[in-house]
């Protein structure tokens, strides 16, 4: 029996959560070798986990706007890594990921150093810091410190268009996972995730999501790493494979070199389903120039510090020490994914082309790989093709065509694992996804509520309208973006990119500034959002119609130039315009002691 105060049970609710999880699994795994079907397994996963977080969140609902913006700002540190690591980890680190590294090589690896780079600039320069303002969101301290409405909304747009890229992408994660497990379409699959998504934000707020965030951190761990290790010992690469990868990358080198590349004819490739792509260059000849990836890697980081759904987390702090600490355990929660998402996309690959491994499929007979049943599962999602296209009958390298977002959901299958590890994957890759979700359509409704209607429009309104209009507004974002990511009009890890680069080229310097500097006034920071937005989109339009960039800055990396002309424009118009006064100048310096109460204190 559990007693006294919920926050201090929490090792114990949590160990308690996780036992029984774990002894559902072994259920299933029972009921597996009884002759339960693969269906009737992921539909038990992906129902039993989403139930659970409903749970979570029905009983964490609630009317007080403290508890619904910040969580109360009562969460440990640990659990609060635990939260963001889930926050983070989105559909793009658990489904996505792991397939660009398959299809792009190592030079991929440039998202991991950026996303897991990007905590340092967080508890460097803002997480701490931000929490001593103690605002409820990005731009109330934008609007704050700065002062004026047209900062704070300039604030709400920037983050709009960051958060809702991103989001589109976490819900074609939820349905591209929903779609496989409960054998619907996509474009309906999309809809199943989001009301899964809005059970655990809809009643709760920040306080629901977060306790949710820390049961999908634990679904999602799990369900990762078990596979990894399970494959790797099966296929002789040793029980703990991370130190192991360099020799497994020189094996898929080997076997690349010995079957050879046959780039495919524009002829060919018009028989492949859309979003699909074969392996067509060695892994070794894939990696990016020395600034490609420098560049995607600084993109990653910029981007990380500037996304307002990364940032919140840490206002849900009991303090600023915890906040600073909060960011370790975020770094060392991420650490276990991140560590195994390059050995995951090399185990992948080579149980498909190494011929001494039963899995291997790489020079057997066309019609006996299309006999298999995984492939048949797979080909029916639209995730996997083969075709004869020299005409020999036996599948060569450039003849096998895979989703990125395969890899990950499909490889248990691929390895021979029971079906109830691919379940556990199916509802891992569930957890990242919502949990990603839930903090973006979250931080989108209360930037709209908090930051728009109630300091903008209405700022006499009562909580519990002020909580009406963002619960309102939770519905009718993630409603735009389920049907943004029925039309798949980008992949999963290009969205996400999109979204870092977004956040980056209007928020970056706003923020950073904000809190280092001074005389960066209101005018100036108006002008950094404005142009930094701005021209960080056009530069994507005009790269993705045509142009041909400069400096090497791609469509993955165009917040580079939005954040470069961003600190341009608001160090000039700043020096242009007079200086803040001086209670915002003490305000600054009394941001940047980490000690005392916060700035906001009971404003709110």
């Amino acid at each position: 029996m559990i007693k006294g105060n919920f926050i201090d049970n929490l090792p114990k609710v949590y160990g308690i959560y996780t036992g029984g999880f774990l002894a559902f699994i072994i259920i299933m795994s029972i009921a597996e070798q009884m002759g339960m079907t693969a269906k009737t397994i992921g539909i038990c996963f992906v129902a039993f986990t989403v139930a659970i977080y409903a749970i979570i969140g029905y009983l964490s609902r609630t009317a007080q706007a403290d508890a619904y913006y910040v969580a109360g700002r009562q969460v440990p540190t640990v659990f609060n890594g635990m939260a963001t690591a889930a926050d983070w980890m989105s559909g793009a680190s658990f489904v996505a990921m792991a397939g660009g590294i398959y299809f792009k090589g190592y030079g991929y690896m440039a998202l991991l150093v950026g996303w897991t780079g990007g905590y340092v600039l967080v508890a460097s320069l803002l997480a701490p810091y931000l929490r001593k303002f103690g605002c409820y969101t990005v731009p109330d301290f934008i609007g704050t410190r700065y002062g004026g409405n047209l900062s704070r909304f300039m604030a709400v747009v920037v983050l709009t268009v960051a958060s809702f890229t991103y989001v589109t992408a976490q819900i074609n994660a939820t349905g591209t996972i929903a779609s496989v497990a409960l054998d619907i379409p996509f474009q309906y699959a999309v809809y199943v995730g989001l009301v899964s998504i809005l059970l655990c934000s809809m009643l709760g707020g920040m306080r629901g999501v977060t306790w949710t965030q820390v049961a999908q951190y634990i679904v999602l761990i799990i369900a990762y790493l078990l596979p990894v290790f399970w494959i790797s010992n099966k296929m002789g690469a040793g029980f703990f494979p991370h130190f192991m990868l360099a020799d497994e990358v020189s094996r898929i080198a080997e076997l690349e070199a010995q079957f050879g590349f046959v780039k495919n004819s524009a002829e060919n490739l018009k028989e492949v389903p859309k979003g699909l792509a074969g392996i067509t260059k060695a892994h070794s000849a894939v990696n990016a120039t020395p600034w490609a990836f420098i560049s995607l890697a600084l993109a990653m980081m910029m981007g990380t510090a500037s996304l307002p759904h990364v940032m919140m987390r840490y206002f849900t702090t009991p303090s600023v020490k915890a906040a600073r600490k909060s960011v370790g355990w975020s770094l060392f929660f991420i650490f276990l994914l991140y560590s195994s998402a390059p050995m995951l996309a090399t185990l992948s690959k080579l149980s498909l082309i190494d011929p001494t491994l039963p899995t291997g499929i790489i020079g057997k007979s066309i019609s006996e790989v299309q006999a298999i049943d995984w492939y048949q599962n797979w080909n029916q999602a639209n995730l996997m093709f083969v075709s004869d296209f020299n005409g020999n009958g036996t599948l060569e390298l450039n003849e096998f065509f895979m989703g990125g977002k395969a890899v990950v959901l499909a490889t248990p299958e691929i390895a021979g694992l029971p079906y109830v590890i691919s379940g556990l994957v199916a509802a891992g890759g569930m957890a990242a996804a919502m949990s990603t979700a839930d903090g973006l359509i979250l931080a989108i409704a209360n930037a709209i509520s908090h930051d728009v209607y109630y300091k903008i429009i209405d700022p006499k309104a009562e909580t519990a309208k002020r909580l009406v209009v963002a619960r309102v507004l939770l519905v009718v974002i993630g409603f735009a973006g389920a049907t943004i990511a029925a039309l798949e009009i980008q992949g999963i890890l290009g969205s996400v990119i999109w979204a870092f680069d977004f956040a980056m080229s209007g928020l970056f310097f706003p923020l950073v500034l904000g809190v280092w500097w001074k005389r960066a006034n209101k005018e100036g920071a108006i002008a950094g959002m404005f142009l930094g937005l701005v021209s960080g989109a056009a530069y994507l339009v005009w790269v993705r119609t045509g142009g041909s960039g400069f400096l090497g800055i791609t469509q993955l990396t165009f917040g580079i130039f939005g954040s470069a002309v961003s600190l341009v424009a608001m160090v000039v118009v700043s020096l242009m315009t007079s200086a803040p006064n001086a209670a915002t100048q003490k305000m600054v310096d009394e941001v940047r002691i980490p000690s005392g109460k916060s700035i906001l204190g009971k404003q709110h």
